[in-house]
């Protein structure tokens, strides 16, 4: 994209035109990785829209060279990413793989580390929303009961900051529970009010928050080596090449035999080698 790019279509107060649309998604994938078509030109006008309202600007192609050339254009920019990641997530979603983890990858990583005289236990929710994936990690592991002298650490990431102040509060409502039994919901959290649940301390103080630009190679060099980062449902935003360099620094981040967790829908073909995928009883899982 060259800082002489002009626009033949009109600007419409109704329609965003093709031309800026393309551009302004150009630039969305150059920050962020997050690639959209033609196909979500509607959802992307929308979210546009919202923040030229909070702009207070009405000419789709200002907004375009607002993001372009202002000041605070790259905050711009952050706000619009945002708005355009969904965040969609519950409580124990995909159950067999979580059993994977805690049945037979977990005892595994435990034997490893024993043998090594090592008692740290790292995992990374790369794209964790509202948390509740994080969150749900840690309720999985105290329901284990591991030896007191593990060292247990959850870091949960999003490119989302509204969300992660969602998560840091850990105050989660009815839709947040759709797979969640009486037990955990009884144990794990304590009862607002009908419609709100808030997640106890005793989950919390295993699982810290921060921002995280999967598509910025540089920043998840912060967390040193981990064990398993659980990435589910995130690629599947990303076009070919940007999943090829998420994938490749979330290979960097794992230590060797550390474990790769995607959702059910995304898959490595086509995309690394790097990584071989292990058959367990319960899910089929990428290990480094």
């Amino acid at each position: 994209m060259t800082d002489s790019l002009l626009f033949r279509a009109p600007v419409s107060e109704d329609e965003l035109p093709d031309e800026i649309y393309r551009a302004i998604c150009q630039l969305v994938l150059d920050y962020s990785g997050l690639s959209f078509g033609d196909n979500s030109k509607f959802i992307v006008q929308k979210r546009v829209a919202k923040r030229m309202a909070a702009l207070q600007e009405d000419d789709y192609q200002k907004y375009y060279y607002h993001l372009l050339y202002d000041r605070d254009g790259h905050r711009e920019l952050d706000q619009l990413v945002e708005l355009l990641t969904t965040g969609e997530t519950y409580f124990f979603r995909e159950m067999n793989q979580l059993n994977a983890f805690i049945h037979e990858i977990l005892p595994e990583i435990m034997d490893a580390d024993a043998a090594r005289e090592k008692r740290n236990l790292k995992i990374w929710s790369a794209g964790c929303a509202s948390g509740e994936e994080p969150y749900t990690l840690a309720a999985l592991l105290l329901e284990k009961s591991l030896p007191s002298e593990w060292n247990i650490e959850i870091f949960g990431s999003d490119i989302n900051r509204a969300l992660l102040h969602q998560a840091r509060a850990g105050v989660y409502r009815e839709n947040s529970f759709r797979a969640t039994d009486d037990y955990f919901r009884a144990k794990y959290f304590e009862r607002i009010d009908d419609k709100t649940h808030r997640i106890r301390d005793e989950v919390k103080k295993y699982v810290t928050f921060g921002w995280v630009n999967l598509y910025d190679v540089r920043r998840p060099l912060i967390f040193g080596e981990v064990d398993v980062v659980f990435c589910r449902n995130v690629i599947i935003y990303f076009d070919k090449a940007g999943k090829k360099r998420v994938i490749d620094s979330l290979y960097e981040r794992l230590r060797p035999g550390g474990f790769l967790m995607l959702g059910h829908s995304e898959s490595l073909l086509n995309v690394s080698t790097k990584f071989r995928l292990r058959h367990f009883k319960h899910d089929m899982v990428y290990q480094k």
